[in-house]
């Protein structure tokens, strides 16, 4: 299923940008950054379930904001990019690493 992640963190406490880089990394493991605080991933409902509680465990509910948006397993056809940086299909292709 694909599951699209936003999120923004408050900066105005001094833990914040340590806050950015832990949700930034966790996303990181799971999906593909599209855009700087917006991640698409393509993860099995376990794989979302020690996600979300990852996410949930950093975040500070006072002062960020996490959303999700579940897009199923028929996302393909939901999704349309324009604009710079091309997107890569990265469900599909072949990544060597």
């Amino acid at each position: 299923m694909l599951i699209l992640i936003t999120y923004d963190i408050s900066f105005e406490d001094p833990q914040g940008p340590v806050r950015l880089r832990r949700i930034a990394k966790l996303c990181q493991d799971y999906g593909v950054r599209v855009q700087f605080s917006v991640f698409e991933c393509d993860i099995s409902p376990d794989q979302w379930v020690k996600l979300k509680i990852g996410l949930l465990d950093v975040f500070n509910p006072a002062v960020d904001s996490l959303r999700f948006y579940y897009l199923g397993s028929k996302w393909r056809g939901k999704v349309e990019h324009y604009g710079a940086r091309p997107a890569v299909d990265v469900f599909r292709s072949t990544l060597i690493i």
